[in-house]
């Protein structure tokens, strides 16, 4: 029976990515911050699914701590043959608005965690002519919207570069380039979505499932619909003055005014008809 590790495993995609993996006959380890979460998450798989489930509460921005679950991937008896490295977060506030440490911290998940747990899965992995890595990027890596874009941007390049370094190996690299997913990712970045529209939003389901497709394919890109793939082309071959202009770390704070904006409209347009109204209020 095949292994798969997964970051960021209790939540949004990464838990989504644990469900299907065990639902097509995984043995999982789990990996997580939040202890009690990942031992309910585990616990919940394995009453459903004839699995495995091994569970590691791990901070990835720690060096020493991240070592355990690099040691957990060059393990020789139980071997892991599929990595997803999908832990990650945002963080509330502009680049000047945050404190430096915090960005190190997120830099250290979103960048450092994934050189070294790739570095110890792929040298394992190629050891057995057998393996996959599933790097979770993002669209944002196209654009300039501070420190996150820019290090998804590093996520898909590096994964680019090691996809062409493995081939011939029987060894694989894949980058996830979702859009907008439908997680508690902007939630937990304090981050309303409200102006967005329906329309650009994905399924966490479909992304996940479509992402495993494209890994056992073995393509280097997936990018999960026609609306992002046609979005991402366009990122990255616009004139960059324009990307900048219309994805700077001030974006947020467009979409918000444009929410509230647009709610302004519908309640100028909207007739209470309240019995307490007379007929001449109502009009």
């Amino acid at each position: 029976m095949a292994r798969a590790l997964v970051t960021g495993s209790t939540s949004g995609l990464g838990l989504e990515f644990g469900w299907q993996l065990a639902g097509t006959g995984h043995d999982l380890v789990l990996v997580s911050r939040d202890e009690d979460r990942l031992r309910a998450v585990a616990e919940q798989i394995r009453d459903v699914h004839d699995v495995t489930v091994e569970v590691m509460s791990v901070d990835l921005s720690d060096r020493r701590e991240l070592e355990r679950v690099e040691v957990r991937l060059t393990d020789p008896v139980d071997p892991v043959d599929l990595l997803v490295n999908n832990a990650g977060y945002g963080l509330r506030g502009g680049f000047l608005e945050v404190g430096i440490e915090d960005h190190e911290k997120q830099l250290d998940t979103l960048m450092r965690a994934v050189l070294v747990l790739s570095h110890a899965a792929a040298r394992t992995m190629v050891q057995r002519r057998r393996g996959a890595i599933l790097n979770v990027s993002s669209l944002a890596g196209y654009t300039t919207a501070g420190p996150y874009a820019a290090s998804k941007s590093w996520v898909t390049v590096f994964t680019e570069s090691l996809a062409m370094e493995l081939k011939g190996t029987g060894v694989t690299a894949t980058a996830l380039l979702p859009g907008f997913v439908q997680t508690e990712f902007h939630e937990r970045a304090a981050m309303s979505m409200d102006g967005l529209p329906r329309i650009t939003w994905l399924k966490a389901p479909y992304v996940v499932e479509q992402a495993l497709k494209d890994a056992a394919k073995g393509s280097v890109l997936s990018i999960p619909s026609v609306k992002y793939r046609t979005a991402g082309e366009m990122s990255r071959i616009a004139p960059r003055p324009l990307v900048r202009a219309m994805t700077s770390p001030n974006w947020y704070r467009r979409l918000q005014a444009r929410s509230v904006e647009r709610s302004r409209r519908r309640a100028s347009r909207r007739n209470l008809r309240a019995p307490w109204q007379r007929e001449d209020d109502a009009l």
